[in-house]
């Protein structure tokens, strides 16, 4: 007679977390879990346009500018002076003035600003305290992965004050 037919191999499924490079929170770390999120990569998805019409960057930059004004510092302190140096920059390449932005950093920029003013994101802005924390995280994150550009930004600044 025949010879039984074996028990088909079940096939091994990598975790999720394995098949995108990454593993998953343990830590319970928010931070982490903002910069992965739903929100950062809706505002990543937006940026684009805001780069491409200076009307939309105005309208961002104002929303940003109010938004700024009312942020509690504590959660900022790290990122708080690069905060402003992604708004002046933005300002700068909106009015034509300085061109010398990498798109993959100006994207970063803008989404992490776009972020910002997102009353809605990961953690909601009302949220007394930590409304602000992702908000926080998400400059943070942006200034550390365009540190150069926002430096070199900055000395672009000062030299342009000096020549004055």
């Amino acid at each position: 007679m025949g010879q039984a037919m074996p028990a088909p191999r079940k096939k091994k499924v990598p975790k999720k977390a394995a098949v995108k490079g990454r593993r998953p929170n343990k830590s319970g770390d928010f931070r982490e879990d903002a910069v992965r999120s739903r929100a950062f990569a809706k505002a990543i998805l937006r940026a684009q346009p805001y780069t491409l019409s200076p009307e939309r960057l105005e309208k961002l930059l104002r929303e940003a500018s109010r938004t700024a004004g009312r942020l509690p510092k504590p959660p900022f302190q790290e990122s708080w002076a690069y905060l402003h140096t992604m708004l002046r920059l933005l300002r700068a390449f909106q009015l034509g003035e300085y061109r010398a932005v990498p798109p993959k950093a100006l994207l970063s920029i803008v989404a992490a600003v776009a972020y910002l003013v997102d009353p809605n994101d990961f953690i909601p802005d009302e949220v007394p305290f930590l409304g602000f924390l992702d908000d926080a995280t998400i400059i943070e994150f942006a200034a550390r992965k365009t540190r150069s550009t926002l430096d070199e930004f900055m000395a672009w600044e000062v030299r342009r004050l000096l020549k004055k």
